[in-house]
């Protein structure tokens, strides 16, 4: 069940709606069946509400009432009002009475971005581990001292509560959440749907590095490019320097101005994330995976892999590889999310 206050809604919390929506409102029974019933419910008021944002004049009409969340397996609150984040204004007393009732039911409560606010307001991220959008995460933390807020990762599974991080981290802690309910080649599969990454690991950093970040800088991106397609040779800072034209040093500057990290590091990442699509996608040994994507020994490759992404690259491949037949899907019990 996903929670919105459509009185003053902003147009991310819109977006955050349609994540929730994507990947839990629109049946994919070839992948899994049943699969998730999903609801829209006002965050306030004692009935349908429908609101406006003054930017676009889009809102959102629900035919559920709010008590009703206490029937949900799962509950997902997104983003809160920018007011209720500063402090400046108070979310409705009825639904924090109902968020905790929902929770001490067993419901499984997730947040979107600054919807962590909310949960932390109906004290459930008391003593547990949590996150929120990375501009908002030092107001939770002075606000909500009991909450353990980490600013640098994507998402947080605490168990029976799960917070993201902003915008499009809403869209990896859904995929999680399919993750852990159906398997990973389900989720492997609506991702490629979604035409996303098929797993970001919630300790992933929130600063991600673009591939090809966008850039006014006009021979940036080109090598950038380049150096994509050609990660099996030995590249190094130096080359990609000369390639754009600039001086070592003023390419390390706007490397990081582009990317937030380093010329090396960023290179790195390419790598790594090269070395994911292979691992899922082929059946190359480790050997020849590390030479294509330019790490040399598959000793080297299971280091870093290890370091970046948490596991062994077998072990990656084992839980997220295509099995040769295609997916075998098992369902679990039924949950119902709602938007």
């Amino acid at each position: 069940m996903i929670v919105v206050d459509h009185t003053d809604m902003h147009p991310w919390d819109l977006y955050e709606v349609g994540i929730a929506s994507a990947v839990f409102g629109v049946p994919q029974r070839d992948l899994a069946d049943p699969w998730y019933d999903m609801w829209l419910c006002p965050a306030g008021g004692p009935g349908p509400t429908v609101g406006a944002t003054p930017a676009t004049g889009v809102g959102l009409r629900s035919s559920r009432r709010l008590a009703e969340v206490v029937e949900a397996d799962t509950v997902i609150v997104t983003g809160v009002p920018e007011a209720c984040v500063e402090g400046d204004a108070e979310l409705p007393d009825e639904l924090l009475r109902t968020l905790r009732r929902a929770g001490a039911a067993g419901a499984r409560m997730m947040s979107l971005c600054t919807g962590a606010f909310a949960l932390a307001a109906a004290g459930l991220l008391d003593g547990r581990r949590a996150t929120a959008h990375w501009a908002h995460t030092a107001i939770m933390a002075r606000r909500y001292p009991s909450v353990e807020v980490d600013s640098s990762v994507l998402y947080v599974d605490d168990g029976q509560v799960l917070t993201s991080a902003g915008l499009t981290a809403g869209l990896d802690l859904c995929l999680h959440v399919v993750r852990t309910d159906f398997g990973a080649g389900v989720a492997n599969q609506l991702a490629r749907r979604l035409v996303v990454p098929a797993h970001r690991p919630g300790g992933q950093a929130q600063f991600v590095d673009l591939p090809v970040p966008a850039t006014d800088d006009a021979g940036l991106a080109p090598v950038l490019q380049w150096a994509t397609a050609h990660l099996d040779r030995p590249l190094t800072a130096a080359e990609l320097a000369r390639r754009a034209g600039l001086s070592p040093r003023t390419f390390f500057r706007h490397v990081q101005a582009a990317t937030g990290t380093t010329p090396m590091r960023w290179l790195l990442n390419q790598r790594l994330a090269h070395a994911r699509n292979l691992l899922e996608s082929t059946e190359l040994p480790v050997e020849a995976i590390s030479r294509r994507c330019g790490l040399g020994t598959a000793a080297n490759l299971r280091r870093h892999f290890a370091a970046h992404v948490g596991v062994a690259p077998n072990d990656y491949r084992r839980a997220f590889a295509a099995p040769a037949g295609g997916w075998a899907v098992s369902a679990p019990a039924r949950r119902r999310a709602d938007p």
